[in-house]
Formats: structure tokens, C-alpha cells, sequence
């Protein structure tokens, strides 16, 4: 704490000291990610068909070592596609022994397993299902 002429400062003097440093340490951060990064980082999230993946989808499949080949992401897009046609919202999407909640009208993967770790292979909040 500073003194100056042997006075402590006041507590507007305090505050705007504060404020005003979070400011600056905000604006510093923010202004060392580049457009680029946040470009690239946004284009990861989908596989280049429109269908994403939540973060909890995608850390599901980390966890879970689920490493989906080109072929299964665009069978998976196509199953998407088809539960879309029929007016399905949130779709079981059962392919090669794993199991895929997607959000139909976000283009949305919520979460993936495969299928043996499902408890009783009971799936809810669904409205639909597809099977390729």
C-alpha cells in the first residue's frame, strides 16, 4: 500500500489503481490471440461437413481414446442428415460399435461412447435413432 505524504491513499484512489489494471491486463490478453488462431480453432471443432462437436463430446472421445476416420465422419454426417429428413431433434447415431447423442437442428455431437459402456444400453432424452 502506498503512502503519500504520509497519508494513505483513499479508496477511489484504490479503485480506479485496480480497475484500471485489470483493464489493461485484459486488453493484453485478449489482444495476443490472433485472428488466425481463433479461425483455426473454430474450423477443429468441425469435420468440414457442418456437423461439430461439443466440447464434452470432444473430451468424451479423448477419454475414451475414440479416434473417428474420415469414412466414419462423413457416414456419421450421413446419418445426421437422415434423422434431419425425418424430423428427428436429438438422435441416437449407432455406428460400428459406438454410440453418438447428436442435437439434429444444432448439426451438434452432445456426447459419444461406445456402445459396451452404456449401462444396459439404455439411452434417453432421444427422439429417434439412426443405424449405419
Amino acid at each position: 500500500m502506498k503512502i503519500t505524504n504520509g497519508q494513505f491513499l483513499s479508496i477511489e484512489q484504490l479503485q480506479d489503481q485496480y480497475l484500471n489494471q485489470n483493464k489493461k491486463t485484459q486488453s493484453t490478453e485478449t489482444s495476443q490471440v490472433s485472428f488466425q488462431e481463433i479461425l483455426e480453432r473454430t474450423a477443429e471443432k468441425t469435420d468440414g461437413s457442418g456437423l461439430k462437436f461439443s466440447k464434452h463430446a470432444a473430451n468424451r472421445l479423448a477419454d475414451r481414446k475414440i479416434e473417428l476416420t474420415d469414412s466414419q465422419l462423413e457416414r456419421l454426417s450421413e446419418g445426421t442428415a437422415k434423422a434431419s429428413e425425418k424430423g428427428i431433434k436429438e438422435s441416437l447415431v449407432l455406428m460400428d460399435e459406438l454410440a453418438f447423442i447428436v442435437n439434429i437442428p444444432n448439426n451438434t455431437v452432445i456426447t459419444a461412447m461406445s456402445q459396451g459402456e452404456t449401462n444396459e444400453n439404455v439411452y434417453t432424452n432421444i427422439d429417434g435413432a439412426v443405424i449405419i
